[in-house]
């Protein structure tokens, strides 16, 4: 064998390493890829989207002959309470009570927050919801006059100094998704997290300024601006305090709308204070926008700057056009003596100015 056979042989082995290399790393790429676009748990789907009241933490302990006719008691006082504190808030004041059977026609779901289920007592801590069709007759309220604009929701959360948005589930975006927005006067627009939108909305969106792509953004979800609630979670020790700091904010320019501080005893605390946040947060919102302070960017609509640099130069334009079409084409007008002059012949006119008539040239010898 020659030694350029040697040389051939070996080029083939270095290509077929390289080869056994790269094709793995190719796939693993790949793989990754797919991992963040199709995560096994990433977002989670608004699952309180209707009209209903809701009236939550209601406490019960009853007992009776056994587990199921305990439940059953426990669900029938939650109405009662329920409707109670639904007529309080609606009216300010004590109303009817209603019977156990008008009740259950006007409730459209028990929610069972905690329970606690004896041989013969029920301990627990409910929510009840009335349908609106049939509990706003008696209630006197139809619905809510006047809502905002349709606002896209970014949920962003800080753990550990890391901000998650639809990366991974999060308390704070649980919270959102299950909140009923129905009664509020915000309309709120509340993406899943599904898909490539854990891409596309994340954290450091809410830096960006570009009128352009957050009006490419918007018009996927149907939305007229963005608002962005934020959640620090602090933790004082390992199963020590959580501190929790929300702050609003809104619009493509990241402006602040206000926050509030709240803190719970250890990590087990932490979804029930996101839900009490998500309320705060909601009563922030609606006073914002009562104030005027929130409203839609017009930039994300139109861009008058450049709207108007652009008629600025098409007015120049038209008027340069119109110049110099002009010019040929207008009228000259002259007088009666300036038009003969055009019309008689060189000769005559020197005549008749006066001036000496050129002689010919004499001829040469």
């Amino acid at each position: 064998m020659s030694p350029k056979g040697a040389v051939m042989t070996n080029s083939r082995g270095k290509w077929f390493r390289i080869a056994a290399i790269g094709v793995p790393l190719a796939l693993i790429g790949g793989g990754i890829v797919a991992a963040q676009i199709e995560g096994p748990k990433r977002g989670i789907a608004p699952i309180a989207s209707s009209g209903d009241f809701e009236v939550t933490g209601v406490s019960v302990n009853v007992v009776g002959k056994n587990a199921f006719e305990a439940r059953q008691k426990g669900w029938e006082e939650a109405q009662r309470v329920a409707w109670s504190a639904l007529w309080r808030k609606t009216h300010g004041s004590a109303g009817t009570l209603l019977s156990d059977s008008t009740l259950d026609g006007i409730v459209a779901a028990i929610v069972v927050e905690q329970e606690q289920i004896g041989p013969r007592r029920y301990v627990a801590k409910l929510g009840v919801l009335f349908d609106r069709a049939r509990a706003g007759q008696l209630l006197g309220v139809s619905g809510v006059a006047r809502r905002s604009a349709p606002l896209l929701l970014l949920p962003v959360t800080y753990s550990a100094g890391a901000p998650t948005v639809f990366e991974q589930r999060t308390s704070w975006q649980r919270s959102w998704a299950k909140y009923r927005t129905a009664d509020s006067t915000i309309d709120y627009v509340r993406p899943s997290g599904a898909g490539g939108e854990s891409l596309l909305l994340n954290a450091g969106q809410k830096d960006r300024r570009s009128r352009v792509w957050w009006r490419t953004i918007l018009d996927q979800f149907g939305a007229a601006d963005v608002i962005i609630p934020i959640a620090r979670i602090e933790r004082q020790w390992p199963g020590g305090p959580v501190v929790g700091r929300f702050s609003a904010r809104y619009g493509p320019d990241n402006k602040y709308l206000g926050s509030f501080t709240m803190r719970v005893s250890n990590s087990a605390g932490i979804p029930g204070m996101m839900d009490q946040a998500v309320v705060k947060m909601d009563q922030l919102f609606e006073s914002a926008l009562a104030s005027g302070r929130l409203r839609a960017d017009a930039s994300l609509v139109l861009e008058p700057e450049v709207v108007e640099e652009e008629e600025l130069e098409s007015e120049v334009e038209d008027t340069s056009v119109d110049n110099t079409e002009a010019a040929p084409t207008e009228p000259v007008r002259q007088s009666l003596d300036d038009m003969v002059k055009s019309i008689l012949p060189e000769a005559d006119q020197t005549r008749n100015s006066g001036a000496p008539a050129p002689t010919a040239p004499p001829p040469r010898p």
